[in-house]
């Protein structure tokens, strides 16, 4: 039997219904993944796949791994938290699960409200009213902690794995919030760092014959001129004339940036390195895939070298070659896949103005690849790199760690830049005296509804984070009440505790963005009046 093909609208109740069921789904799929004590969610794999499930407990990729439901009016409430979720993930990389658990309460609450009579259009404004408020008070009750112990205990907070968190409390001691972190698999059990000096870029050498180390497959040299470009090098007199400079300037060694090399001017290059210990030069492939991600590459090169950057999209060619344009920097490196400048010999004023202005640029995006990439010129430019890598006993168990590994370490740069909160839900708990201050002021219905929404909502991260770990809520919620404030259950000790004191924290760049994507989420969820479902695909169904 063919189901119909016709384009079908829903409006209330049924519309209320049916994304009320969406959503519980999914929030009831991720809810058990909160708290330091979280149940796993199994995923079975793609039929025919004869993989083990894929566990889980980032509720951000479980809700990715969620495609479609069957009911098409349960699937478009599931689909529209889906992709808040994700959105919050790649935001900040961690805070969904506590996102899901505020976006379903203020939800729930509102379609109760609204179907009993209330205004959905101004619950919408006192909702977002109110989520201003909770947002200035926990700005409020940030704190900025510094040292790789107070690191590791913010790292801790977030991925309940000591031996991880520890490490990287140490090398984001190092590095800094903006410096290069890599996590790649480990070659043993262990969790192992590995520092990297200077500035390096993801392209190696244009030639194999430029390796000189062949135990380390790599080139080292010391006093290094560099040529910054995007060319495509043909003519070998080119290469020729550049190379007779730096030899008569004195220069020992030439790191040449370029789009291509032609075997001829290859040759030039690979005949002037034919004694190392006198001179050295090796070409390595212009940083990026596109033209923009080249652009900044050749523009964070000349500032760290002092060098100009001839530009192919500009018209510039090697004829007017001068010393004047090299870079210059005390060490390089290159193997075939990276290279690397330390101790880039550009004006230290121009590279701290540099700095300062991508570190303006990155606070005003929001776009989440371009964040990342300023961060990564940042941190290129500060110096500061790590690997990290990550082992386990098996490949699941350590892809797993990896995922962990760069949540945390994107919440823990938050962490360090935002500061930090109380964990344990208890910053949201300490918001609740100013919303039902403002609800007590209020005249308005809908107002006072939206506070007493937020109110009980700002409860059920902790309520979820104390059932997940086996504990009654309603009786370890009584003991925080009477507790002080800032004071919370710690569910690992099984006591009510000074949370800050016993370095249980959240980020405050995490729990605002997780606060701002359920409350206001759900906020434009209530307004939704009617769903219009699409023409049914044609499916082949099973008759009696």
């Amino acid at each position: 039997m063919a189901k119909s093909k016709t384009r079908r609208v829903v409006v209330q109740p049924v519309t209320y219904e049916s994304m009320q069921r969406g959503i519980d789904q999914m929030v009831r799929t991720i809810r058990p993944t909160l708290g330091p004590l979280p149940r796993v969610v199994a995923l079975e794999r793609t039929a025919g796949s004869n993989k083990p499930p894929e566990l889980l407990d980032d509720g951000g990729v479980i809700a990715r791994r969620i495609i479609q439901l069957a009911d098409r009016g349960d699937d478009v409430g599931a689909m529209f938290i889906r992709h808040l979720l994700w959105k919050l993930h790649e935001e900040v990389g961690d805070g969904t699960a506590t996102a899901a658990i505020l976006f379903q309460s203020v939800f729930d609450q509102g379609v109760r409200y609204i179907t009993a009579g209330g205004n959905a259009m101004r619950l919408r404004h006192h909702l977002e009213r109110g989520m201003r408020l909770i947002l200035d008070e926990l700005a409020g009750e940030a704190v900025y902690l510094e040292g790789k112990h107070r690191l590791a205990q913010i790292a801790e907070s977030i991925c309940y794995d000591p031996p991880l968190a520890k490490m990287l409390g140490e090398v984001f001691d190092i590095i800094g919030e903006y410096g290069r972190l890599e996590i790649r698999s480990g070659r043993s059990r262990e969790i192992e760092r590995e520092y990297v000096e200077g500035m390096y870029w993801k392209s190696g050498v244009l030639s194999r014959q430029m390796i000189t180390d062949h135990t380390k497959l790599r080139t080292d040299m010391n006093d290094v001129a560099v040529l910054i470009s995007d060319l495509d090098i043909q003519e070998p007199r080119l290469l020729i004339s550049v190379v007779d400079k730096v030899v008569r300037d004195g220069t020992r060694a030439l790191l040449v940036t370029a789009k291509q090399i032609s075997d001829g001017a290859m040759a030039v290059l690979l005949t002037a390195s034919r004694d190392p210990d006198k001179f050295q030069a090796i070409a390595v492939k212009v940083p990026g895939m596109m033209l923009s991600d080249q652009a900044t590459a050749m523009e964070d090169l000349a500032v760290l070298t002092g060098g100009r950057a001839y530009v192919s999209a500009a018209g510039n060619t090697l004829d007017r070659f001068g010393l004047e344009d090299l870079g210059r920097a005390r060490r390089a490196w290159a193997d075939r896949t990276y290279f690397g400048i330390v101790g880039g010999k550009g004006d230290a004023r121009v590279l701290r103005k540099h700095i300062a202005d991508l570190r303006a640029a990155y606070k005003q995006v929001d776009d989440p690849e371009a964040r990342k990439k300023l961060r990564q010129r940042i941190g290129k430019l500060m110096g500061g790199a790590a690997t990290l890598w990550v082992g386990g006993a098996t490949e699941l168990e350590i892809e797993a760690r990896k995922e962990l590994a760069q949540r945390t370490a994107d919440a823990l740069r938050g962490g360090i830049m935002d500061g930090v909160l109380p964990g344990g839900g208890v910053s949201l708990l300490a918001c609740r005296p100013a919303l039902q201050a403002k609800m007590e002021q209020a005249t308005d219905s809908d107002a006072q509804a939206a506070y007493r929404i937020l109110i009980k909502a700002l409860e059920a991260p902790i309520r979820a984070i104390l059932t997940n770990a086996g504990y009654d809520a309603s009786e370890v919620m009584a003991e925080i009440k009477q507790a002080d404030p800032g004071w919370g259950f710690d569910v690992r000790s099984g006591q009510v505790v000074d949370m800050a004191g016993a370095g249980v924290y959240d980020v405050t760049s995490v729990q605002t963005a997780a606060v701002r994507s359920g409350v206001a989420g759900a906020a434009l969820a209530l307004t939704v009046d009617v769903m219009v479902h699409h023409k049914t695909p044609q499916q082949s169904m099973d008759t009696a």
